[in-house]
């Protein structure tokens, strides 16, 4: 099971952190990632953090403004957003797989295990 955090509302240019909780599973086996979906639009990639190893890969909207990362202890990762844009507003879902291949990361349709999303809403 997933569950996300860390939602809220903010001015353009702020910061918000999102975590992702997992239990069940070894979680460093999972490829983790981010996704979002705002309204009337389709659930778009937003980064991802490889199983088995600390490789991350970024959406390029987000390059240079997110961090993603993971602890393997607290079976947790993290979604650090910083010059938050009107455009990220959107529910923020983290989403997991064991099985997943690079070429796939960025395809929602290939995560098996979804949270239940986090509202990040960003004002002009």
């Amino acid at each position: 099971q997933l569950q996300a955090s860390g939602g809220g509302v903010v001015q353009a240019g702020d910061s918000l952190s999102l975590s992702c909780r997992a239990s069940g599973g070894t979680f460093r086996s999972y490829t983790i990632g981010w996704f979002r979906q705002a309204p009337g639009k389709e659930r778009e990639f937003v980064a991802t953090a490889r199983r088995y190893n600390t490789h991350i890969v970024y959406e390029d909207s987000v390059k240079g403004r997110f961090t993603m990362s993971r602890d393997n202890v607290k079976n947790t990762v993290y979604l650090q957003m910083n010059s938050l844009r009107p455009e990220d507003t959107a529910v923020y879902y983290c989403a997991a797989s064991s099985t997943i291949i690079f070429s796939e990361i960025s395809n929602h349709l290939s995560y098996a295990h979804w949270g239940q999303g986090t509202l990040v809403t960003v004002s002009s």
